[in-house]
């Protein structure tokens, strides 16, 4: 089973994207997304790939879901 955390798109360049979430950031490929993604949108990346644009309230509401469970485990998700 995988679990896909929504990040956001920091910054792009062509196919490449930096992406963010709970501070962490990283190099993604968009080649494999069905619709153009930019700055702000959030995607579920797998393996070095985004794989699925995400709504932004949907990706926003995701995180905080986790965010909850991560507190609830006694993890910040500031420092997760």
């Amino acid at each position: 089973m995988c679990v896909a955390i929504p990040s956001k798109i920091i910054s792009k360049d062509g196919l490449l994207a930096t992406v963010e979430v709970y501070g962490a950031r990283r190099k993604v490929n968009l080649m494999l997304l069905p619709e153009e993604a930019g700055i702000g949108d959030y995607v579920l990346v797998h393996a070095g790939f985004a794989i699925q644009k995400v709504d932004v309230e949907a990706g926003r509401e995701s995180l905080k879901l986790f965010d909850e469970v991560l507190k609830i485990m006694g993890v910040d998700s500031n420092n997760a």
